[in-house]
């Protein structure tokens, strides 16, 4: 499941730091997100960055960045720890921000429905039940095949 880690901002140039008290807003980009999505294995976390990196943003209004991160920030120098995807959004505009975030949770979609019908980390450590409801995940989805014979 997807979670945000703060609201969507968007801060006037006026504004110095923002409420977590962290440096000054980007002027050109003051909308911003940060959403992370968690994945079973660090092995999966990097082909999902593998896969969305390689496109990128469509609009010149909006910035985007990958990185892996750990569920516990004790634990930083383990690269299979690393299971989170982080994904930093900037745009000029909320509404840049949200057309750009869309299509990317379309995009993860995609990369998710994949992995759940060809890798068998997804079945078996998580359980599909997890991410029924995610955007872009089918309602009743089982990952299994039935075949006739």
């Amino acid at each position: 499941m997807a979670t945000l880690s703060r609201r969507p901002s968007c801060n006037d140039s006026s504004e110095k730091e923002d409420k977590m008290g962290e440096s000054a807003v980007d002027i050109e980009f003051p909308c911003s997100l940060t959403i992370h999505i968690p994945f079973p294995t660090h092995r999966l976390a990097k082909a999902a960055i593998g896969t969305l990196s390689v496109d990128e943003e469509l609009s010149a209004l909006v910035k985007r960045s990958f990185s892996l991160a750990t569920a516990s920030p004790s634990i930083t120098h383990d690269d299979e720890a690393k299971t989170i995807l982080r994904v930093d959004y900037k745009a000029t505009t909320n509404r840049m921000l949200r057309v750009a975030v869309n299509g990317f949770f379309d995009s993860l979609g995609v990369v998710i429905q994949v992995m759940e019908e060809l890798d068998v980390d997804v079945l078996h450590e998580k359980g599909i039940e997890a991410l029924q409801g995610v955007q872009g995940v089918e309602q009743g989805m089982t990952g299994t095949t039935v075949t006739g014979a």
